[in-house]
């Protein structure tokens, strides 16, 4: 069974305690045999999220983000993050959303997902189908299933109403929302069972009566006509 190790976690850790160029040199062996494991935790999850999901990302290498901190505009100058994560596209225009995996020690791991940051017309279109029947995404938000994984629907919202839309619609606390994000925290004891890879995977399956939701929504006009095909 494919697992995230304790060496994972300890490798993080010594990071964080030694977060230098000189000390990364030293170690790159250990760096990258550390990375091997995720590489392969990551292929195995690609690999069962394509038996329910058709995804974009080819293999779970290309999925892992760098390991190396953008420092440019941070006031955190330390050189090297110290998690591991990737994401996942999923494939075709037709398929909206996105998955994300978080593996980091001391309780802050996390599986994630949704709309980070929807263009102005995505956006809009989503609260124009929003605003013309919000039924149905309450139902999918307030299912037993996607509230005991996820508990509700996260992301940042305007404080008042959107442009053009009536501050006392019913469907008002839907419509100020910016992003339209979920995630479930693992602990550390969680994340190192072997049945952490299933789990993963099976949260990312809860994602999908939403993703499928945006996706119909966002490849189709305000009449439901088709706006691409296949």
């Amino acid at each position: 069974m494919v697992s995230i190790t304790s060496d994972n976690f300890e490798f993080l850790k010594e990071l964080g305690l030694n977060n230098n160029r000189e000390w990364f040199t030293e170690n790159k062996k250990l760096y990258e045999a550390n990375l091997k494991n995720i590489v392969v935790f990551a292929d195995s999850l690609l690999a069962k999220m394509n038996e329910h999901d058709v995804l974009e990302t080819p293999t779970g290498k290309k999925s892992l983000f760098r390991i190396y901190r953008d420092v440019r505009f941070s006031k955190d100058k330390s050189p090297y993050k110290t998690y591991w994560s990737g994401s996942f596209r999923r494939a075709t225009q037709l398929r909206r959303g996105g998955y994300y995996f978080h593996i980091q020690p001391g309780n802050q791991s996390f599986i994630g997902g949704g709309f980070w940051e929807p263009n102005k017309e995505d956006l809009q279109r989503i609260r124009e189908e929003i605003a013309a029947d919000p039924s149905e995404m309450r139902q999918i938000l307030s299912n037993p299933n996607f509230i005991k994984t996820f508990g509700a629907l996260q992301g940042e919202q305007l404080k008042t109403a959107p442009k053009g839309f009536d501050k006392e619609h019913p469907a008002i606390d839907l419509l100020r929302y910016k992003q339209f994000i979920f995630s479930r925290n693992f602990t550390d004891k969680e994340v190192l069972q072997p049945n952490f890879l299933e789990q993963a995977n099976q949260t990312f399956q809860h994602m999908r009566p939403f993703f499928d939701y945006m996706s119909d929504v966002l490849t189709t006009d305000a009449n439901g006509m088709p706006l691409f095909s296949e």
